[in-house]
């Protein structure tokens, strides 16, 4: 596929994106930028967060990473539309009751300011590296399909992207967002089933034989029960599962300004168990489509790449199928990627505008003109940490994004958890102290956990002992005088 054919395709997805997001986002004042006003209807925002929870890394990485997990991620998967009924029946009432804006103000009304800020400051650190972790992937896509060829540098390429990100959430924020998500959805689930439609058909397999050959291959194997030092592990990935949703979506004040949209509770709630449930077929179709090209690959001949991240975009672009394959990958790929970071750089200028600086008594005018400058700065950060992250990395994206989760969304869970399953009052100013020796305990636990418990590996249920850390921290500070 040629470099002007993928900026083609590039420039007509964003002509279109921008369309949507302009309509959407006209007359949006602060509330809409924040929560959409909350009048948006249930079922756009449960097709909105299909999308949304599917980002450019899953597109990307999880076909590859079949070629060493097999179906195991279905385990997390399963987990996943646990934590979200978790949050349909815990957490989006007590959100709803507050009437919150930003999630962690919840954290300032139970504890008081310094678990306030604690809780907001981590969610921008977690949300920042994720976004940029993911936003990433596409810029080393791209590099490699447009940037490369013509001579041009990594930063021009992160400077193009991320600007690209920024205009087309400056004016609507949320408003926007859910309607660019449900363009993102589209773009999704018809790019992966006609991928898969294209490779099928060159393998000459019918639908039923296409079933049967993933089925018998040793790569659609789901369950793990027989090895507890492996990471693959059933108790292990459905445990991470389970509590990474709860943590990366029912706690992040990306996710949930979708889900905080909605008119009321119920709505939120069928919301959030119909995307749930809808992730694990899109998954799925995902998983499907890495077993066909490693048989693609084993037929023809072709020498799978040294990182599983390059299978799909190599097999895409590289020739092998018509057109329309590679137009179709791209397409998806930057529907997942953008409307992903887009996401991400509205809920960072929430979360910054209203939690860290604080717009509580100030006038619309005020905390418009804020939130314009947050959002720039917010995207130029993002930006840097996209650079640095290109020098620094040396592991498998999807597989950073949960170990970087593992450790920054493990505070905010504890804080959660000890504030709505217990009634006790603590030390408010000693919170940020919890907080940041959780990690380093986790750290320490991961270096070591092979010499302490007989090879044992931790992976992503890392996550759970963080939070764990942090329960017990806010345990030891509880005012005597309850």
């Amino acid at each position: 596929m040629t470099p002007i054919a993928v900026l083609i395709t590039i420039a007509a997805y964003f002509l279109i994106l921008f369309t949507i997001s302009y309509i959407a986002g006209r007359k949006a004042d602060n509330e809409g930028f924040f929560v959409g006003n909350r009048k948006s209807a249930w079922y756009v925002v449960a097709f909105a967060m299909i999308g949304s929870s599917i980002s450019g890394v899953t597109f990307v990485s999880v076909p590859g990473m079949v070629g060493v997990s097999n179906f195991s991620y279905l385990q997390m998967v399963l987990g996943f539309v646990t934590g979200q009924i978790v949050i349909a029946f815990v957490l989006i009432p007590l959100f709803y009751r507050m009437n919150l804006v930003s999630i962690y103000e919840y954290l300032e009304s139970r504890f008081g300011t310094s678990s306030y800020k604690t809780g907001a400051w981590f969610f921008f650190i977690s949300k920042m590296l994720g976004a940029a972790v993911r936003l990433f992937l596409v810029c080393l896509t791209l590099q490699f399909l447009v940037f490369e060829p013509f001579h041009m540098p990594f930063i021009l390429n992160v400077i193009l992207t991320v600007t690209l990100v920024w205009l087309y959430t400056f004016r609507g924020g949320v408003k926007s967002l859910i309607w660019t998500d449900s363009l993102k959805t589209f773009c999704l689930v018809v790019s992966v089933v006609l991928c898969i439609y294209y490779i099928a058909t060159d393998l000459q397999l019918s639908f039923t034989e296409m079933i049967s050959s993933i089925s018998d291959s040793s790569l659609s194997r789901m369950f793990f029960f027989d090895d507890v030092n492996d990471k693959r592990y059933f108790f292990k990935q459905f445990l991470a599962g389970v509590f990474t949703m709860i943590a990366m979506t029912g706690l992040d004040q990306d996710m949930m300004q979708r889900n905080l949209s909605c008119k009321n509770v119920k709505d939120s709630q069928k919301n959030m168990i119909t995307s749930g449930i809808s992730q694990f077929f899109i998954i799925l179709l995902f998983l499907m489509l890495g077993v066909l090209l490693y048989i693609f690959t084993s037929r023809q001949g072709i020498a799978n790449p040294a990182k599983s991240d390059e299978l799909f975009p190599m097999i895409a672009t590289g020739g092998y199928f018509p057109a329309i394959v590679g137009i179709l990958f791209i397409i998806g790929l930057i529907s997942a990627a953008y409307s992903a970071a887009g996401s991400a750089l509205t809920a960072l200028t929430t979360s910054f505008t209203v939690d860290i600086l604080g717009s509580k008594g100030k006038t619309e005018k005020t905390v418009q003109k804020i939130r314009k400058r947050v959002h720039i700065g917010m995207a130029v950060v993002m930006g840097i940490v996209i650079f640095v992250f290109n020098l620094l990395n040396n592991t498998s994206v999807i597989d950073a994004v949960y170990i970087l989760a593992s450790y920054t969304y493990g505070p905010i869970l504890g804080l959660f958890a000890f504030g709505i399953f217990t009634k006790k009052q603590v030390r408010d100013r000693y919170i940020p102290l919890v907080a940041i020796l959780s990690p380093i305990l986790c750290f320490i636990l991961q270096k070591n956990s092979e010499t302490w418990f007989n090879g044992y590996q931790f992976s992503y249920e890392l996550l759970i002992f963080n939070a764990m850390f942090t329960f017990i921290g806010l345990c030891l500070l509880i005012k005597k005088n309850n």
